[in-house]
């Protein structure tokens, strides 16, 4: 085990911070970026920052249109007189509306940022409109987004999916650990477990953050995107947040009041299950766009914005995913630098961030099913002290 030490010199992180503990970065020989934000914005073409309220109008209407043509295909699944047909082709329709309206989420989020238009009002009004029809609280989501935003990759900042220490996994210290850096979850090895706990992941995963801010900071209280008292939020952020919850409680009436009039089954059908695949690429995109065994987290000697934006990874989904979810995958190194940016000038853009980047740039074309279970089994905890530090298991 390496002896802690104090950086005084450049070599071979080339960080700057006079007391800052990096053993793990000099361990791994991972190099800590001294670029600025200039230097990444100037390499980017001056239009790619441009926002058109008209041609981001057009991607609403492009997946508005398409729900409302899977929508209309699938009333007639039940009329279909085969019943292994209507069997096929429920999931057909369910997989390909989550996939599409995860494209109407993103968009959302893109208002969030203000990336959509110019217009503050428009941002916030077709966000909101957006979200709330996929029961996302916009204002709430947006302040916490910001936070998340401007601490990526900052231990006790960051709001999403931060690490568990190695104190808070039930773990001995690492002098201390017979195991030393693991594996330590023997249960964890077995797919059936993993699977198990993926699912728990994936299909309740977002409602709970949303409703206690699981896998964000360990806020006291109830910490939740419903209550504007909590410490996620600011005084001023009081009225947005209660104006979220209203919206979505409104949009759940409107659900119950369809399955008065349409049936429960219905909304089931329609809704509910293609809401949930919904909840699904999100946990799925996060997750993998900020957990990855390469890339560390930072604490307060070592981070800022910049180096910050840099932990992140693009991953490709192939070109159908990646097109109906408006590239926020494999174009995120650039979101995370310049939020503002829509997300029709971002392929674009990452071309020239790769080139600015260079070694710190982030990519990962894994296949995203071997992808998630290499960063499931290797993503488990980091260690309590350290101001680099990477994942174990």
């Amino acid at each position: 085990m390496a002896t802690k030490r104090n950086v005084t010199s450049n070599p071979p992180t080339e960080d700057t911070s006079n007391k800052a503990v990096i053993d793990e970065a000099i361990e791994r020989n991972w190099e800590i970026p001294n670029f600025t934000i200039k230097e990444i914005r100037d390499a980017i073409p001056a239009h790619c920052f441009r926002r058109d309220t008209f041609r981001s109008f057009t991607h609403v209407l492009h997946d508005l249109v398409i729900i409302s043509i899977l929508a209309i295909g699938a009333s007639y699944i039940d009329s279909i007189p085969n019943a292994y047909a209507r069997i096929a082709l429920w999931p057909l329709y369910w997989i390909a509306q989550g996939i599409v309206a995860t494209g109407v989420w993103v968009i959302g989020h893109e208002c969030g940022h203000q990336a959509f238009s110019p217009s503050k009002t428009i941002n916030n009004s077709v966000g909101f409109a957006l979200h709330t029809a996929l029961l996302v609280p916009y204002h709430s989501w947006r302040f916490s987004h910001s936070k998340h935003h401007k601490a990526t990759g900052h231990m006790s900042k960051d709001q999403v999916f931060v690490p568990t220490t190695r104190s808070e996994y039930g773990l001995p210290p690492r002098e201390q650990d017979p195991e030393v850096d693991g594996p330590h979850d023997v249960l964890d090895e077995a797919p059936i477990i993993v699977l198990y706990r993926m699912f728990l992941m994936f299909v309740f995963g977002w409602p709970m953050y949303i409703f206690t801010n699981v896998s964000g900071q360990d806020y006291p209280g109830w910490a939740s995107h419903f209550n504007p008292k909590c410490a996620i939020y600011e005084d001023n952020q009081f009225w947005d947040v209660i104006s979220s919850a209203v919206g979505v409680a409104g949009m759940i009436g409107l659900l119950a009041y369809c399955g008065q009039v349409f049936g429960s089954l219905a909304v089931i059908k329609y809704y509910v299950i293609p809401y949930l695949n919904v909840n699904f690429w999100l946990v799925l995109i996060t997750y993998l766009q900020h957990t990855d065994p390469k890339l560390p987290h930072y604490r307060d000697n070592v981070w800022n914005f910049q180096r910050g934006a840099a932990l992140t990874v693009d991953r490709s989904y192939g070109f159908l995913l990646n097109y109906f979810h408006h590239h926020i995958s494999d174009t995120h190194v650039a979101h995370h630098f310049f939020s503002t940016m829509p997300h029709y000038h971002a392929e674009e853009a990452t071309v020239h961030i790769k080139k600015a980047l260079g070694k710190h740039y982030h990519c990962d074309n894994t296949p995203v099913p071997i992808a998630l279970w290499k960063v499931w089994k290797s993503c488990r905890f980091v260690e309590d002290d350290g101001d680099v530090v990477f994942f174990k298991n």
